[in-house]
């Protein structure tokens, strides 16, 4: 541990877009420091609204070795892997879940690297995971968890936690289709002619679409999709985590990963859909309206998500979190992790045991959602 210096700090301008990105680069769209910088200078993320950045870094003297994005939660809200339970049995037995530590991107499922590395060294994990445990004891924290890792960070951490929970999300895949035509031309013939029924469907409502780089959005259209944003939420009582000046900062400082669709009527904004990217995979992130139109979510989510896949040589569109309705449209299940540390070792066997249980019911719907793909078979 010697060998290592560890600073936490409470905003990620103290370690800097220069420093920040020499190591996390900026192809993954969510960990770059432009991202994570705009949730916190928009005040969409910060202490008072339960997500108090504390992120690390490590050097050896000037050398820069490692980066870690963290957050102390007082709340479970905006993870999308659901912990409610785990917080209700500590309550029960009179203590406190909350706060707890959080590796992840806010209110982002979307899978990618946690754990950044000047080069994979196990000796540094290890003093990474000690030095968080750390500052959990320090802070009272009860827990860290670390959302949505990539491959090559579920490999670090595999040896050194133990807890690892499965997930299940529904991803397309473009093994290098020349149009939609195309694409449809692999799914059984019922499954296809319902597909074109939902495309015809928004068509003969008069609906037409434009796809939008993030340079080409002006403000007028931007004031239109966040009102379609905050729709959204408040259609479920709550109100939207980001402000508008978020969006602003993604537009202004990372455009050529910013994609916004827009559903037009008549001349008139009906509906848009917001979406980042990078060289390889489109990410579906928010979607609203103010009207309900038959197959518009399906139209501007996915379809177009796909028209644009397709049109642009991106491999893979993760349209967002759940959702089984995304098989019969040709999203394919695929599985999703996490891992999780519990300073009580009181819990971890009973959480152990769930996460086993939980396990095997997962690998039951991973296997049946399989079974609802509208692709043909190969004889």
């Amino acid at each position: 541990m010697d060998l290592y210096e560890f600073r936490f700090v409470d905003r990620i301008s103290q370690i800097g877009q220069t420093t920040w990105n020499a190591l996390a680069g900026t192809d993954y769209p969510f960990l770059r420091y432009e991202y994570l910088h705009a949730l916190e200078a928009s005040w969409s993320v910060y202490s008072r609204s339960g997500w108090k950045p504390c992120h690390l870094e490590v050097r050896r003297g000037q050398e820069l070795l490692a980066l870690l994005p963290l957050y102390e939660k007082s709340h479970s809200w905006g993870e999308y892997v659901f912990d409610w339970a785990w917080a209700e049995a500590y309550q029960q037995t009179g203590l406190s879940y909350y706060p707890k530590l959080l590796s992840a991107v806010p209110f982002t499922p979307c899978e990618g690297p946690r754990l950044l590395m000047k080069q994979e060294d196990p000796e540094l994990v290890s003093a990474i995971v000690q030095a968080v445990q750390g500052r959990a004891a320090e802070h009272q924290c009860s827990s860290w968890h670390l959302l949505f890792p990539d491959q090559t960070t579920q490999g670090l951490l595999e040896p050194v936690l133990s807890l690892k929970r499965l997930g299940v999300q529904f991803h397309w895949q473009n093994p290098g289709y020349s149009s939609f035509t195309e694409f449809l031309g692999s799914f059984t013939s019922r499954k296809r002619k319902n597909v074109r029924k939902e495309r015809e469907s928004v068509r003969a409502q008069g609906i037409t679409f434009q796809w939008l780089e993030g340079g080409e959005i002006p403000p007028a259209i931007l004031d239109q999709f966040y009102v379609f944003y905050q729709a959204t939420y408040l259609k479920r009582g709550q109100r939207g985590y980001l402000t508008r000046d978020f969006f602003v900062r993604l537009i202004r400082d990372m455009p050529e990963q910013v994609l916004l669709i827009i559903a037009e009527r008549e001349g008139r904004m009906v509906a848009a859909a917001w979406f980042l990217k990078n060289a390889t995979r489109l990410y579906g992130r928010y979607w609203g309206c103010l009207q309900e139109y038959n197959h518009l979510h399906f139209e501007t989510c996915y379809y177009q998500g796909i028209d644009y896949c397709i049109a642009h040589g991106l491999k893979d569109f993760d349209a967002g979190a759940q959702g089984e309705h995304k098989l019969l449209r040709g999203f394919e299940p695929r599985y999703t992790c996490s891992y999780h540390w519990l300073a009580d070792e009181r819990f971890v066997g009973p959480v152990a045991d769930f996460l086993r249980q939980e396990k095997r019911y997962m690998e039951s719907y991973m296997a049946e959602a399989a079974s609802l793909l509208p692709y043909r078979m190969e004889s």
